[in-house]
């Protein structure tokens, strides 16, 4: 009896001892686990990590989740993410991310889909989110925001740092509405600037052609150039199903050099509808150009028949057949390749209208939502506010980083390295507007209202009623 009595006292004296151990156990990974570490944690902890760029911050108490990361903390965690990078796009994505996967031992697990859009609200609905999903199409991410599926970001980013490293409008963009009021949807990685105009560079200044400024220049060009023969301008809108959405492009880029940025947002959001003047206005600015036989190359019925791939060959022709060509950055991979940017081609600005409403600047590119919160997760969206996360992608070409802290010396030719430029000092970015609108208006009547407009089936104000009825759709 003594010996179990003295057994039974033994054992609880080790479970006494254990309680306590445990509980001091307990203590220090509630310490580790916060979001202030003790300022004895060093970077060089892990032997696969560096330290931060700023290492004294590393060392302070409010060390980023990033920071951490750098400093080995999450390493052999993984990180899903699902987007619309495939084939070689996808190639360059993930080499991009190499680097920072060797320093943090994160696995960021990318699968590409070229069933994105539909896939992607399979996944979420069905309580199946990827941890980072990346969206071409900010208006497919709105409707998870309004439904309060997507992480704010803003809860855990440096404001300040991102203030300083995007243009405003950036962050303006990134900013929707959810169930309780605005939040910080994602961050801008991959982007285009769309508001370029493509010429000939060595046939136009043999010619004698001279880069406008504005409006009034490019039209003075336009018809210049007509009477000397040539039509100035080669524009294709054929695309398949997607016929007609480059003309969706020109009126996004007229409005916004002929009404406030703010008329452009209501427009989008279907609060200023595409029957009032304003719209209208921008459609007839187009039409100058547009409704010109003499202008386009093979005359304005040709607009829809052409695709809009092809359409900008016909400015490499010996002599050019036409000068001028309005497109987005990624135009360059339809040029003939043997051609070389800066020499053979080169482009300018899409001139302001109003000057009142100073140099903006049409853009499309990528955002970065989050839907899961994990610690490893937050570090991988800090690391991609990083220009450092372009990088390898920039340097490839047909990538213009909206981070201010992408290095111009990354990009491989001035042509490049201008557009980002032109990005960064814009007054005024905006997104694509057709992509921000529902589906049934900006890839369904925009863009059928407008070929039927230019094909000459519809006169103007039928076209923009046509449009509009997409919203109640």
């Amino acid at each position: 009896m003594k010996n179990m009595r003295k057994t039974g006292f033994l054992l609880t004296a080790i479970i006494l001892v254990l309680s306590v151990m445990l509980a001091a156990c307990g203590k220090n990974n509630d310490k580790n686990a916060s979001s202030n570490p003790p300022s004895s944690v060093e970077p060089s902890v892990s032997p696969s990590s560096e330290p931060s760029s700023e290492p004294s911050e590393s060392a302070s108490t409010d060390m980023s989740a990033l920071d951490e990361a750098l400093a080995g903390k999450y390493k052999g965690t993984k990180v899903t993410m699902f987007g619309p990078f495939t084939d070689a796009d996808q190639v360059k994505f993930e080499v991009a991310i190499k680097d920072f996967e060797d320093k943090t031992g994160i696995d960021i697990q990318y699968e590409g889909s070229k069933e994105f859009e539909a896939t992607v609200s399979i996944r979420v609905d069905g309580g199946n989110a990827p941890d980072i999903a990346d969206f071409p199409q900010p208006g497919l991410l709105n409707t998870f925001v309004k439904s309060g599926k997507v992480i704010d970001v803003s809860t855990f980013m440096d404001m300040d740092r991102l203030k300083g490293n995007y243009n405003k409008s950036w962050l303006d963009m990134a900013t929707m509405k959810g169930p309780s009021g605005d939040i910080m949807a994602g961050i801008w990685a991959r982007s285009s600037v769309k508001s370029l105009v493509w010429y000939p560079k060595k046939a136009f200044e043999e010619a004698g052609y001279t880069v406008p400024k504005t409006w009034d220049e490019l039209m003075a060009l336009t018809e210049q150039i007509a009477k000397d023969g040539d039509p100035a301008w080669a524009i294709g809108i054929e695309s398949g199903a997607a016929t007609g959405w480059p003309a969706t492009d020109w009126v996004e880029d007229i409005m916004l050099r002929t009404t406030s940025p703010e008329n452009y947002d209501k427009w989008v959001n279907g609060e200023l509808p595409f029957t009032d003047d304003i719209v209208k206005n921008a459609v007839k600015k187009m039409s100058e150009i547009w409704m010109n036989k003499d202008y386009v190359y093979g005359g304005t019925k040709s607009i829809v028949t052409t695709s809009f791939g092809d359409s900008s060959t016909v400015l490499f022709d010996n002599p050019p057949k036409a000068w001028l060509h309005r497109q987005a950055s990624f135009i360059t991979s339809f040029f003939p390749q043997n051609l070389k940017s800066g020499e053979d081609y080169d482009w300018f600005y899409f001139p302001s209208i109003d000057p009142q409403y100073g140099n903006p600047v049409l853009v499309a590119g990528d955002i970065y939502a989050m839907f899961n919160d994990r610690p490893e997760v937050r570090a991988v969206m800090e690391f991609f506010t990083t220009g450092e996360s372009l990088k390898t992608w920039i340097q490839s070409g047909g990538v213009i980083a909206p981070m201010n802290d992408a290095k111009p010396e990354w990009y491989t030719s001035d042509v490049e390295r201008r557009m980002a430029e032109l990005a960064k000092n814009a007054t005024t970015l905006r997104f694509d507007g057709s992509d921000l609108m529902p589906g049934s208006v900006g890839a369904g009547t925009f863009w059928k209202g407008m070929t039927d407009y230019v094909s000459g089936t519809v006169d103007l104000d039928g076209a923009m009623k046509e449009i509009q009825a997409g919203w109640k759709q």
